[in-house]
């Protein structure tokens, strides 16, 4: 087995070569709107660190959310595309994958950064166990949804003020996700993107007839 991992559903790419026991190589590329520009570079440096070459994988495991639509857009893509060439594909939820980082086995959050002064978050009660969510809504509603539960990620650093946010993991790593998968201990979801919400953009509508 040779995974080839990558997460784009947080400002921050990040990729993993993983040959079942062990990674091999690691890469990131930091931009918010620029996941498509990072993503490619970001494989061929994990690929060249752990000396192997895109025909050698037989696996790839990518985060399908939730994320803001363009940068997750970019990560799933890639894997459909590489999954024509019949590679296996493994699709997990991106909170997930924070969790299994935290890995406490007492009740606690995952919130990343959904933009508009909003977060994605799920309940977890172990590592591997979402009770709650994928959801998206305000820090204040979060908070007050349950009170006092810690938060890890992104978002509860960017909301400090108002959730309990508490160090650890602050955006998806590839590394946990292909080791994860390797290990059979995430819950595999089907290749779609969790966008939980309509993109920004507006699609145009036609012109009212006079």
């Amino acid at each position: 087995m040779l995974i080839l991992a990558f997460d784009t559903a947080a400002p921050v790419v990040s990729v993993a070569v993983h040959d079942g026991d062990r990674v091999l190589g690691e890469a990131s590329g930091a931009g918010a709107m620029a996941h498509g520009e990072l993503l490619a570079p970001a494989i061929a440096d994990a690929l060249s660190q752990a000396g192997v070459q895109m025909g050698d994988v037989t696996d790839v495991a990518v985060g399908v959310g939730p994320g803001p639509f363009t940068g997750l857009r970019v990560g799933v893509v890639t894997a459909l595309t590489l999954s024509s060439t019949g590679i296996t594909t493994h699709g997990v939820c991106s909170l997930d994958i924070v969790a299994a980082e935290v890995g406490m086995d007492t009740p606690f959050i995952v919130a990343t950064d959904a933009r508009r002064k909003e977060v994605y978050w799920g309940l977890y009660d172990g590592p591997q166990h979402r009770i709650e969510g994928p959801a998206v809504d305000r820090p204040a509603d979060l908070a007050a949804l349950h009170r006092g539960v810690p938060v890890f990620g992104r978002g509860g650093e960017l909301y400090a003020d108002v959730l309990p946010a508490q160090p650890g993991p602050r955006d998806p790593s590839a590394a946990v996700l292909a080791a994860g998968v390797a290990a059979g201990t995430f819950d595999e979801l089907p290749l779609h993107p969790l966008y939980l919400r309509r993109p920004d953009v507006a699609q145009p509508t036609a012109p009212k007839r006079a």
